[in-house]
Parts: C-alpha cells; structure tokens; sequence
C-alpha cells in the first residue's frame, strides 16, 4: 500500500479521498490555485502545492505541475478525483512514465471509453446490448438524415466525445432533423473541439440505470450493484439512490453482468461506471436496457454505493492501484437497506439553475447525514469553479425509511450567504411520484413549475426575524423608554424586496411585532412561542443578516436605505453583472440602438456562459467594461438611456 499520495483535485472529493488516506494512515498532498489557498481541501491535507492561477486552464488542467508536485514531494500515486484530469488518457500515461502509480485505469482503457460512437461498436462486439442507432465515422448530412428515418422518430442527437448534455439534441420529426444537427455539431465543437455525432434512437419514459464495476490488474472484476440517477435537469443529475426502485433480480443480474463484461472487454482495471438507459414505460426487464457510455473514474454519487454495501470505494481504488487484487469477490457483495444522496448547489433554481456566489455566512449540516463537502462557514463559492456546496447522503432500512431520513436532512440543513437550490431539493424529496418510486427522467421538467416556485415567508417566520434584526436580547430594560415601550422600525431586504416592520418590547422575552395591518406578539424561552404554541423554526444571525428556517430558509438582510436609494437612481438603464466572472464579449458599442432582448455581452461564470440582453427598446449610452475583464458581482457593464415613461 502507499504510504502517501497526491489528490489532483479540489473541493468535496479532494476532502474524500483525504478522509481515506486519513483512516489508513497514508498521507496526502493536496494541490491548489491561488482561488483555493484557504480551501477546506488544503487545511486537510498532510501537505499543500501551489500550482497556479484561479483558472482551471492555469492550474488544475495543468498536468505537468501536477505530476511535478508529486515528484517534489515524494507521493507515490496520483488520484485524480473526478472532472479536470480524470479521465484524460494522456495524463494518465504521463503520470506511469514518471513513475507513479495513476490511481484509476490505464490511458488505453480511458482512450477506448473515451467517445461515445467506437465505445458502443466495443460493446457490441462484447455482447452488450446498445441502444440502435448509427455510430459511424460518415457525417455527411444526407447519410445521417436517412438514418434517422431507419432508426424512426423521435431520434437523439449526441456528440460522440464529452458529455454533460452539451452537444444533445432531441429531434421529434424529420423536418427539424437539420437544423437540430446543426445547432448539436456548434455545440459540440465548441465545448470538445469535435463536431463528430452519433444518432440514436430515443426511448419514451427512459430511466438513468447505472452500475458501480471494479476491475484489478490480476483480471478480476465486480459490479457493486445499482444506481438509479434519473432525477435530472438538463441532463444533470439532482437526486440518486441505490437501489433502483422496483428492480427485479433477474434484470439486476442482467445489468450486472453486462457491466462486467463490458469492463472485461478493455481490461479494467479500477473504478468506473457503465451508464444504462432503461425502458421505464412499465416493469423493467432483461431486454429493455441499453449500453449509453462508461465514466472511467469515480462517479460523484459513489458514496450511495458505499452506504449499502458497506464497502470504501476509495479505499479499493488504493488497493487496485497499489496492485493488491479486489477486497471482495461478487458472492461475496450484497445490498444492505437504500441510500439516497442530495446535490446541494449554489444556484438560482427559478431562474434556469443559475450558478451563484457568495461567502457562506452560515453552514451546518445535521448529524444524521453523511455530508460530502469541500467548503465551511465563511468560505466563498467563486466563478471559477462548479458551484456545489455539498452532498447530504443517507441510508435506511427500506426505501420509505431512507427517504424519510432524505427529507429531515434536507430540512435540517442551513445555509446562508448564497442562494441555493436547497428548498428546490426539499420539493423533490417530497414530490408524489418520486416518492412513489415512479420515475424517469423527465420528471423535473414535467414538474419544474412547481418545484421551482419560491415560498413566501409567513408572517411569523418575518415577526421573528425583525426581533432578531432589531438586537433584541430579552433583556427588559433594553425594551423601554422613558417608562414607555420602546418602539423600534426595522428596514430589511427579502427575497430582493424592501420591507419594514416595528417591535416593541413588552417584557424580558416578550415582543410585539407589527407588519403593516398584521400585529402579532411572540415570547422566547427555549424556543420561539406564538399563543401558547412553539414555533418550529430555527434563527440564525450571521454577518450576512437573520436567516430562519422554517424549514425553508428566509434571509433577511438589514438595509442601508441610503445605499438602496442610490443603487434605484440606475434602474434597470444599468447593465450589472449577475456574478463574478470574466467578459467574454460585448456585442454592442456606444449609440448603437437595440431593441428588447437583443443581446449586450456574454459573461463566462461557473464553466457556463450567460447572455445578458436589453431589457427595452433603447439606444447605448456608454461601455462601463471591456471584453477580457473579470468583474465582480454588481458591476456595471453597460449604461443604457433610460426607458421613456
């Protein structure tokens, strides 16, 4: 075994893998960029390497500094986490020709998994079964018209290197076939520098059917049974769990062993992934799943695997590196309970998921749950890097049971200082069908108006807020003047919105607070009382304000009316940056006119690009940025003439 490695990665797998190293007693070095020089991942490690700028291009894709660090600093292996390297074959024989050990499968294998059209002509030699559809070198445009038309509509269009759901098209009649091809090929070559596709058949009511495999060097492999990760958007995964729900045993044995022989099929050696779409239009069966791709490295949602199995999958991919066989053979793995894991981002679900930032004023997660994270109170979620904050991850006796557990951790978790999709997760968690076990993959868009909708704060929820944001601290003599309550005006932002309420103090602990018409009288011992009844909520004060969370969180912030009423001279005739994050163009100069919605500029934040557009018929007043500049949150970028009224 090792006695010290080095994690090429950040965030909440770097921590895993450290978390590992730590149970073993190996030691562990960690990597950072000058964003990450007071990461949660850097305080962990045994040791730390700087190895450049905030941009991944200039640190964590930069495999020579990498490998270079593990040299410097003695490690023995890399472990490549997910993202970034992972699944780069050349990094992977750099890595062995500099005499280290690459904690995951040889660059041949990577290569071989690593496009999706001559993956699938491998699986099919092997015997496993592939979706139909074309997976040619031709790309001529008539060619894969006339496929389509042989495969029959609807038809998916999918580029055959990354993922991610870039470069995906679902195409539902003939005549939209061409255009679709187009905007799918642009895509592609832009984010993978091939515009190369495949054509496939798209299944109705399709669930996302994973198997966890493991391959050793001495040719042994497993599979560690089932993920079910259809609860997605935008083709990305939201909420997992293991196992499937409704998965008989002899289509579990069938995928199994599918996965298995696709593993053997390139000689794998480590973890991976064998991806399925599955026929969710009634009962699974043995003849309704196809091969979609192999991921060549740890999945995020792994530790669902972990928890019902019993099993580290870290630790097995160490020992499969340090060249030891397999810790288990297939009889000797079984399926104990259900565990689901939650993905909790910094992101604004009503706005299209958009990725936010922001200093995390407060965070605490519950005992209960498994938290996987790479960030703690007071860290900033920056541009420059995939905006999640943590995994709540939890197990139970039955599927009931774990989403039970699912939903109290959810509810229990607090977070302030970034907007989060956690009220978005809460809804899921409780969705009908979800809770049924009934789903595919288009749940959350059939849904998503009211799984994204933003519930209002109650009144007592803002009653509770106002004492904590007027200082209040039950302390009787605080509360009066000059013999008389003391009445106090608080001013405070919600959910973007100006709003004022006043306190009075009525006695040590006792509080009259008046929201316009509404007055109601709220009393503190152990908790919070309204007419004789306990409130359930907690209230947390930060230096970002008053969150409560009821269990949804509701942050108040107090205002500077005078900096409010100097941000409402601009109105919307200011063109601000909704994040940090770097311009990458500006399509409009100064006295140009643009109608409602034209585009302005385009900001590259989170690996995404966001377009930002006019909000009425105008004419550019001034450029405030330039194309190349990283701009803060709230930076002007564009002053527009103001809307006639």
């Amino acid at each position: 075994m090792f006695t010290k490695i080095l994690i090429a990665n950040r965030g909440e797998i770097a921590c895993r893998v450290i978390d590992t190293c730590n149970r073993l007693g190996i030691a562990s070095v960690a990597v950072y960029s000058d964003a990450d020089r007071a990461a949660r991942h850097v305080a962990m490690a045994s040791e730390a390497v700087h190895i450049g700028p905030a941009p991944v291009a200039e640190s964590y894709l930069q495999g020579a500094r990498i490998i270079q660090a593990a040299l410097d600093t003695g490690a023995q292996a890399i472990h490549p986490g997910y993202g970034f390297l992972s699944e780069n074959p050349e990094f992977a024989e750099a890595v062995a020709a500099a005499g280290l050990a690459f904690i995951g499968p040889n660059g041949e294998a990577i290569r071989a998994m690593g496009l999706k059209d001559a993956a699938k002509a491998l699986m099919v030699e092997a015997g496993v079964p592939v979706v139909p559809g074309y997976h040619g070198a031709d790309q001529d445009d008539a060619l894969l018209a006339r496929e389509a038309d042989a495969i029959g509509y609807p038809v998916l269009i999918k580029a055959v290197a990354g993922g991610g759901g870039k470069g995906m098209r679902l195409v539902e009649t003939a005549d939209a076939f061409q255009a679709m091809l187009e905007s799918a090929r642009s895509e592609a070559k832009t984010a993978f520098g091939n515009d190369a596709v495949l054509v496939e058949k798209f299944v109705t009511n399709p669930r996302h059917i994973e198997i966890q495999v493991f391959g050793d060097s001495h040719g042994n492999a497993v599979h560690l049974f089932e993920r079910d990760c259809s609860l997605q958007r935008r083709h990305q995964k939201v909420i997992e769990e293991a196992p499937a729900p409704d998965m008989p045993e002899d289509v579990r044995a069938a995928m199994g062993e599918a996965a298995v022989r696709a593993a053997q099929a390139i000689g794998y050696s480590g973890a991976g992934t064998v991806e399925f779409i599955v026929d969710g239009s009634g009962p699974l069966r043995t003849d309704g799943f196809w091969f979609m791709e192999m991921n060549t490295r740890l999945q995020v949602e792994h530790p669902v695997s972990e928890m019902i199995t019993g099993q580290d999958l870290v630790e097995w991919q160490l020992r499969v590196a340090a060249g030891e066989p397999l810790p288990r053979k297939q009889e000797e793995l079984s399926i104990n309970g259900w565990a689901f894991e939650a993905r909790l981002y910094a992101e604004d679900v009503p706005k299209g998921f958009l990725p936010a930032t922001g200093t995390l004023t407060h965070l605490s997660f519950p005992a209960s749950a498994r938290a996987e994270t790479g960030v703690r109170a007071g860290d900033t979620i920056t541009p420059f890097y995939d905006p999640m904050i943590a995994k709540l991850v939890v197990h139970g006796a039955d599927r009931k049971q774990a989403l039970q557990a699912l939903r109290q951790a959810l509810a229990q978790t607090e977070v302030a200082g970034a907007v989060t999709n956690l009220q978005f997760l809460s809804k899921l968690a409780a969705q009908a069908a979800f809770s049924r076990g009934d789903v595919d993959t288009g749940l959350i868009d059939r849904e998503i108006e009211t799984l994204s909708r933003e519930e209002p704060a109650s009144d007592l929820v803002k009653a509770v807020a106002v004492v904590a944001l007027a200082g209040l601290n039950g302390q009787a003599q605080e509360g009066f003047a000059l013999w008389q309550p003391l009445r106090r005006t608080v001013w405070y932002e919600l959910a973007g919105e100006v709003e004022n309420a006043a306190v009075i103090c009525l006695g040590q602990n006792r509080y009259r607070v008046e929201l316009g018409d509404t007055v109601l009288e709220l009393e503190r011992r152990g908790g919070w009382f309204h007419e004789g009844r306990k409130l359930d909520l907690r209230v947390v004060q930060h230096s970002g304000g008053v969150s409560v969370f009821a269990p949804d969180a509701h942050h108040f912030a107090p205002l500077d009316l005078l900096e409010r009423a100097n941000a409402e001279e601009d109105g919307d005739s200011v063109i601000r940056a909704p994040m940090p994050g770097l311009v990458k163009t500006l399509m409009v100069q100064a006295g140009q006119k643009v109608a409602k919605g034209d585009p302005l500029a385009v900001l590259e934040a989170m690996k995404m690009e966001h377009t930002l557009v006019a909000p009425y018929d105008t004419e550019v007043a001034e450029i405030l940025a330039a194309a190349g500049d990283q701009v803060d949150d709230g930076a002007m970028l564009i002053r527009l003439q103001e809307a006639e009224t």
